[in-house]
């Protein structure tokens, strides 16, 4: 009965703590309650119960999928059923190496675990770095700043190494986790105590649910941020099917989603023009992808659009251009407007960028470039103009990160980790006495801690 009521509390965590809605603070202990049952467990209980706990926690995501993404239903139970294997591996890397009295590498093993399926999702899949537990703490500042140095990898390793190294009960292990806790947070202070720049350009973005008469209507909305000293107007993705718009204002460029034979980010009166690069899979098939970036003003201002925001080397690449902010046009499916309006801000924080993204069926958000929310609105919630239309002040220039300079080395840290972690299990053998208990799981008695 404990076991069964461990593996629950996990998994209840998890789905709270993950999933569309998260709350962050529960990202946190989500992991414990299982691994204090890894303790105690069998090596096939250890592996069953972390498997568990994800495929619980993430059935939530099952209508998501197949609904709004209109994923076929084996391919939504592969994306559930995948990760939650890696993540009951993970449990059993934790339990075999703590037996084997190497504490600190089995607060170690589930992190490295779980980053290196991160981030091999993120090479070999279609959806980039969407899957990511780092983005449960886009709202907690202090530990956003982590991803300028090391991405969302970084941060994803310390929301299940802290845990992790709690239930180990280690000295050792406490100690690394508590150094790592204070120099992330010591770090994310200091990059808050610096000012927004909000010295640029005045940026508008504009949306609506509603597809009647888009043309007329958005050019009412253009002329009023115009009016109000907007020099920038983006509006959402796919709003309009030509490239042949009256969007011509003196002093104002407007960024507008034109769906072609192309997805792409056309902005008026430069004809400056992006074309996406990353389709949904299935939904955005008769879209042909595009290659290239796209500038305005300068390198000062990139244009990308939507999902395209979910791949970290993308994004880096403006970055790495010494680019200011984002303009993304973007459409959501309405459930994940907070999720993925907050992967577009951690694209942010990662390259030093502000993010201006105008989402229809979603949030209307700009960022700056250490995620604080300049500006938010929510394109349902119109005005007596039947548009969401909110404002901020676009940055002058970008700041440096390292991880732009650096790009994903936490990841593969994180994999030269786990391989070290692998390596060890074949020079030490199991530290404490092992029993059968009556039901007749093996049970460890561990030595003293080290």
């Amino acid at each position: 009965m404990r076991r069964i009521l461990l593996t629950l509390a996990s998994a209840v965590l998890m789905h709270f703590g993950t999933g569309l809605h998260p709350v962050w603070w529960l990202t946190w202990l989500a992991p414990l309650p299982v691994l204090f049952l890894a303790r105690q467990a069998g090596r096939g209980t250890a592996f069953a119960a972390g498997t568990l706990v994800w495929l619980a926690g993430q059935a939530q995501m099952w209508p998501y999928f197949t609904g709004s993404l209109e994923m076929p239903p084996a391919l939504a139970a592969a994306l559930i059923a995948g990760p939650a294997l890696c993540y009951g591996a993970g449990v059993l890397l934790f339990r075999t190496l703590l037996v084997r009295g190497r504490g600190l590498l089995a607060a170690s093993a589930l992190p490295a675990v779980w980053v290196t399926t991160e981030y091999v999702m993120n090479l070999a899949g279609p959806h980039g770095a969407w899957w990511s537990l780092a983005y449960t703490q886009a709202d907690l500042l202090p530990v956003l700043q982590t991803a300028s140095v090391t991405g969302v990898w970084g941060i994803t390793f310390l929301l299940l190494f802290v845990p992790a190294s709690i239930a180990v009960l280690r000295p050792r292990a406490a100690v690394v986790s508590g150094v790592l806790v204070a120099l992330t947070l010591g770090h994310g202070l200091l990059r808050l105590a610096t000012p927004a720049d909000t010295a640029g350009r005045k940026v508008a973005l504009v949306a609506t649910d509603d597809s009647q008469d888009v043309l007329h209507r958005y050019g009412e909305a253009v002329d009023d941020a115009a009016a109000h000293g907007a020099e920038v107007v983006v509006l959402p993705e796919k709003v309009f099917r030509t490239a042949d718009l009256p969007f011509a204002r003196p002093g104002v460029e407007v960024v507008a989603g034109i769906a072609m034979e192309t997805n792409s980010a056309v902005s008026y009166p430069s004809g400056v023009r992006y074309d996406k690069h990353h389709m949904i899979p299935g939904v955005e098939g008769r879209f042909r992808p595009g290659t290239g970036l796209a500038f305005l003003d300068g390198h000062r201002l990139g244009l990308i659009i939507c999902k395209d925001l979910d791949f970290p080397g993308l994004v880096r690449q403006y970055g790495k251009a010494g680019a200011a902010a984002l303009l993304a046009p973007a459409w959501d499916f309405d459930q994940d407007a907070w999720l993925h309006s907050r992967m577009a801000v951690v694209r942010g924080v990662e390259n030093g960028l502000a993010v201006a993204r105008a989402a229809r069926e979603g949030l209307l958000t700009v960022s700056d470039d250490r995620g604080r929310i300049l500006a938010e609105g929510h394109s349902a919630k119109t005005g007596m103009t039947g548009m969401t239309t909110v404002t901020a002040a676009l940055p002058r220039q970008g700041s440096a990160t390292l991880y732009t300079a650096l790009g994903d080395w936490a990841a593969w840290a994180s994999a030269g980790l786990l391989l070290l972690a692998l390596g060890a299990l074949t020079r030490t053998k199991p530290s404490g006495s092992v029993s059968e208990n009556p039901a007749g799981d093996t049970v460890m008695s561990l030595s003293t801690p080290s």
